[in-house]
């Protein structure tokens, strides 16, 4: 019985630490934040659930250069991106604040593990 109650107990710990973790939100900087809004960007995204297009975090994950946002910001490629509705282009977008979007954007992206030392 104490062995069943503990893996219950361990099983109840271990879904909820993955839980949340798995709901982790993204921080959006309030400078950000207001260019989202402004732009009406928060219509279609949210920074890390699918809304009506992509989540930035998966626009990050697919390691554009901030010039390559800037550019589908302004004119959308929806081949980029099947299964989701095609972007109007936001020509409206100043280039300073579509710069400013592609470089957090990409802060978005996951990091990298350290390369494992070679032992001598």
């Amino acid at each position: 019985m104490k062995k069943t109650f503990g893996f219950l107990v361990a099983a109840v710990v271990a879904s909820l630490v993955g839980a949340s973790s798995a709901n982790a939100q993204v921080k959006v900087p309030d400078d950000i934040q207001a260019l989202l809004t402004k732009h009406t960007c928060f219509a279609c995204h949210q920074a890390d659930n699918r809304l009506v297009g992509p989540a930035y975090t998966e626009v990050a994950k697919k390691k554009y250069t901030n010039e390559k946002i800037v550019e589908l910001i302004y004119k959308p490629q929806p081949e980029n991106w099947p299964g989701y509705p095609p972007m109007a282009p936001m020509t409206q977008v100043p280039k300073e604040d579509a710069l400013k979007l592609a470089a957090w954007i990409n802060s978005l992206a996951p990091k990298a593990a350290p390369a494992a030392k070679k032992k001598s």
